[in-house]
Order: structure tokens, then sequence, then C-alpha cells
């Protein structure tokens, strides 16, 4: 397989990486559509607000990211620029149901996954629009795209490709990719990927620490091949041998994985290396580079840092529920307070009864009597996928259901 840049298999009209040139267009759009003047207002009012007996408090770093916010402001452009022709997202642009549902209404369709109708990559043309998302996609659907001859508006994260370049040099140097994240997430997929480049690439997925620890067991020499392979045979490259490819390691991460998990796995793989390789030999046989993407690390330390401060009496995080960064910002909160996964302010149906995803699973259940009596302190924030204007109806939906106008309480 071609080791050339991807972006230097096609031709330059082809191939949009910088946006195209309707910024402003775009931004005028996003505003209508995403944006929350009650946000704005907790934002510039230390992030707190009182209404009747609920006292609320915003995380300080929540909702759309960097990355996010471009990959969307990418689809809008992609939709003025190319007004009479199709255009497909190759997935989920963010995970975000809203966001997702606002694509199809915009006319651009998913050639795969839940919101995808009639059309799938053998459909596609050279004078079709397609739409690479935040996540990225694999080598070899790029490769796909580029041969077929569409036009790509790559709006991949800054941050997910800065750990596609530490897996690259790993599998250039020899090193065996062991990437935490979760093998079926479409940044995993793309980001194994980047190993298989090269002929002596390869990769394994740890999903957490119990994972992690049956790789360190089998490097110790405790380990069965065969039940190791049996067990992450989703999650390995092709041809892998672990006798052979767990003698050089290289440690990265999904970027939404919890950052705390992911510092501790690569520690316990290097350790799991020093007792078999030795100090002296370690840099010959392990690499680690924090690929920890900062506003995934800036919400989850801004979600700690509340639930520390206040003792809040429940916590409401809104987001996707296949959002990855989302769940773990329940997580977090959940070991300090009462946290709630909501997907939509509907969610929060009346006094006494809440939709909600609990954590671990992956359906929505209902639960009862989850709005405290009287007065309460309630914490709010958002994944990285989550627009303000989401954040701003669940605080209006809460004030609503105990009969006040969040209006009548925001000062000039």
């Amino acid at each position: 397989m071609s080791s050339l840049p991807l972006a230097e298999i096609v031709q330059p009209q082809q191939y949009f990486q910088k946006g195209l040139g309707l910024k402003a267009v775009a931004q005028e759009q996003l505003s209508r559509h995403y944006h929350s003047r009650l946000v704005e207002y907790l934002r510039t009012h230390e992030h707190n607000l009182r209404v009747g007996n609920l006292r609320f408090f915003l995380a300080k770093e929540f909702g759309f990211c960097y990355g996010v916010d471009r990959a969307v402001e990418y689809a809008y452009q992609a939709r003025e620029k190319f007004p009479e022709r199709r255009i497909f997202l190759t997935g989920e642009i963010i995970h975000n149901p809203h966001v997702n549902h606002r694509m199809l209404e915009m006319g651009i369709g998913f050639l795969c996954g839940q919101y995808s109708k009639d059309v799938s990559f053998e459909n596609l043309c050279k004078e079709d629009v397609v739409i690479l998302p935040a996540f990225g996609v694999t080598t070899a659907e790029f490769q796909r795209l580029s041969q077929i001859g569409c036009i790509m508006i790559d709006t991949t994260c800054g941050s997910v490709l800065n750990v596609w370049k530490r897996v690259e040099q790993y599998a250039r140097d020899g090193f065996t990719s062991v990437i935490h994240g979760k093998y079926s997430h479409e940044e995993t997929r793309a980001t194994s990927s980047q190993a298989a480049k090269y002929n002596h690439g390869h990769y394994l997925i740890v999903r957490d620490m119990e994972e992690t620890d049956l790789v360190c067991d089998y490097i110790a020499g405790k380990g069965n091949r065969a039940e190791l392979l049996a067990y992450f045979k989703k999650a390995l490259s092709p041809n892998f041998d672990p006798e052979y490819h767990l003698q050089k390691i290289g440690v990265a991460n999904q970027t939404t994985m919890l950052s705390s998990e992911s510092l501790a796995i690569a520690e316990r793989l290097k350790q799991a290396m020093l007792a078999q390789y030795g100090q002296d030999n370690i840099a010959t046989h392990f690499r680690n580079f924090d690929t920890i993407c900062s506003a995934t690390q800036d919400r989850q330390d801004a979600v700690l840092e509340l639930v520390k401060q206040q003792s809040l009496d429940l916590m409401l995080v809104i987001g996707g529920y296949n959002s990855s960064n989302t769940n773990h910002l329940v997580e977090l909160a959940s070991t300090y307070t009462k946290a709630y996964h909501i997907d939509d302010p509907a969610c929060l149906e009346s006094i006494d009864l809440i939709r909600h995803k609990p954590i671990g699973q992956s359906v929505e259940t209902v639960s009862r009597d989850w709005l405290p009596k009287g007065g309460a302190k309630i914490g709010l924030t958002a994944g990285a996928s989550t627009p303000n204007n989401k954040v701003g109806e669940a605080l209006e939906r809460l004030t609503q259901l105990r009969g006040y106008n969040v209006e009548d309480w925001m000062v000039s």
C-alpha cells in the first residue's frame, strides 16, 4: 500500500481540507441553528444562574470543540458551494442526533450507518461530493473515493491527525500500535488503518485496563496465544502474531477516551515491557506519546472541577448516546453526584420522569423521582458534539418543570 500522505494521491480540485471560501455564510447559518442566548448569558455571569429555589452551574468547558465546529461548518460550506450536486457523508459527521438530522434537512445524505437510506459507496460517481467526518475515514475508504473521483471535503479533526502521525511512525519503525479505544468506533478504525499503510505495520486495540492486563500477561509469558487471538479477533491487524508483534509496541489512543484511563493503560504497558526487557533496552521496545485531545481533556477537567467545588444534587450531561466523550463525562460526574445522560431536552418529561441512558448501557431507560423536591443545585455540561442550543433548551426545560420562566431571572 502507498505510504504517501492521503492528500497527495488526489487532485487539488478534487480535495478540500481548508474550507471552501464560504466561512462567513456558514457562520451565519451556524449561529442561527445552534446559538443559545441563555448559554451566552451564563458564560458572562460566572457560569451560574439562580432561578427561584434552583441554582444552575454550567461547566466552564462544554459543548462544541474546535474540531467539531470546523467539521459542521465545512458541511454548511459544501452545501453552499455545490447547491446542485449530490452531497454525502461517509458516516455520522459527529455523534449528535440533532446535527445529523440537520444534515438530512440540508439534503446531505449518509453512505452508511443509522441515517443512511438507499445510497452507498457503490452508487457514487465522480460528480458527487463526499464529506469525510471529524473522525476521519480509513485509508481504504479514502483510496476508494479517490479512485471514483469524487470531490472530497475533509473535516478530519487535527487531534485525530496527530494520532495518525504517531501510529504511522510506529509502523514505519516496526512498532505495533496498541490503541486504547473501541474497535468499532469510526475514529479507531481510521487510526488503526494508518498502521496498515506499511506491510510490516500492525495494531492491537484495547478497550480498558482489563483488556490491557491480558496483553501484559502475554508479554510476561503467562498468556495463551490461541486465547489471546480469539479474544481480540476483531481488534487485531491481519496476520497478527503476538509472539513477534508484542516485542516492540507504541501506545496511542482514541482521542475521546477517558484521559486518566489512557494514561494508566500506557503506564501499565510500559511496566510490563520494563519487566520483560529492562530499563537499558526500553527505548527499543516501548514508545508512548501523549495523544489525548486537549478539548476532551478540558471538558473532563471542567466536570471534575465543578463536581468537586459544588455540592450538587444532580448533574445533567447532554449529548448523543453514542458519543464516547459524552459518556465519559457522565462517568466522571457520577463518582460525585447523581448524573443523568440525556440526548435531548425532551428527555426531561416531567418533574417525576426522565428518560436517560445509564452508564455502561446502550439503550435509554426511564427513571422516576429524579428531580429533588424544594431547592436544588444542578450542574450542566455537554459533550464536544453537542450544540449550545440544546444546553440552553435543557436548562429552560428544567425551569419550566418547576413553574418558572427563566427570562424573569436573567439580569440585564
